[in-house]
């Protein structure tokens, strides 16, 4: 197959030089571009009944696009809602956090705790995390604005990310070390230390 095409290739080269091949290719193609385009336009509709072929032409064409009108203006768009809620306080006046440990549901009780902790960032001002940030970037956004913040919080996204991704057992202590280094991280917040 490649030798029988090298040689039919060598044949047409040797006819017509390969600068004149490809503008006549170009200009072919543009040809049955344009006769696409327009296609049947330039045919009649009716043909002389003693010249009416015996078939159909396909109808394809490819859609032509106008501009309709003119181009809306861009609408402003709506204040995006804090992707966070400040602290989650129960009807009870106790933390949703505190119940979830109380019931020894300590990886759900320091998933809690650290989504508390970002919506009371976020209501400060600190950050604005977007809907599927993750906290990783959200304490290095943290970190970024108030480099006070970042051990505290880089260590309570360590802990969240161990425990809840890591697949570690979550225990007591472990919720224990989470509430200590929120409450670090809120004490820096509210002294507003750079």
């Amino acid at each position: 197959m490649t030798r029988s095409w090298d040689e039919f290739a060598a044949g047409v080269f040797d006819i017509v030089a390969p600068q004149n091949l490809l503008l006549l290719m170009l200009l072919l193609a543009g040809l049955i571009g344009a006769l696409w385009y327009w296609f049947p336009a330039w045919v009649p509709r009716r043909w002389p009944r003693w010249r009416m072929p015996r078939f159909r032409l396909p109808r394809l064409r490819l859609p032509r696009f106008r501009r309709t009108g003119k181009p809306k203006a861009a609408e402003p768009a709506p204040e995006q809602e804090p992707a966070f809620e400040p602290t989650v306080v129960l009807a009870d006046g106790t933390l949703l956090a505190d119940r979830l440990a109380a019931q020894g549901r300590y990886a759900e009780a320091i998933r809690q705790r650290l989504r508390d902790l970002v919506g009371d960032l976020s209501a400060a001002g600190v950050v604005s995390p977007l809907p599927g940030t993750t906290a990783a970037e959200v304490a290095a956004a943290v970190a970024a604005r108030r480099p006070a913040m970042a051990g505290p919080l880089g260590g309570a996204t360590d802990l969240f990310s161990e425990i809840w991704y890591g697949d570690r057992t979550a225990l007591s202590a472990h919720d224990e070390r989470m509430r200590s280094l929120t409450g670090d991280v809120r004490i820096r917040m509210s002294e507003g230390t750079p």
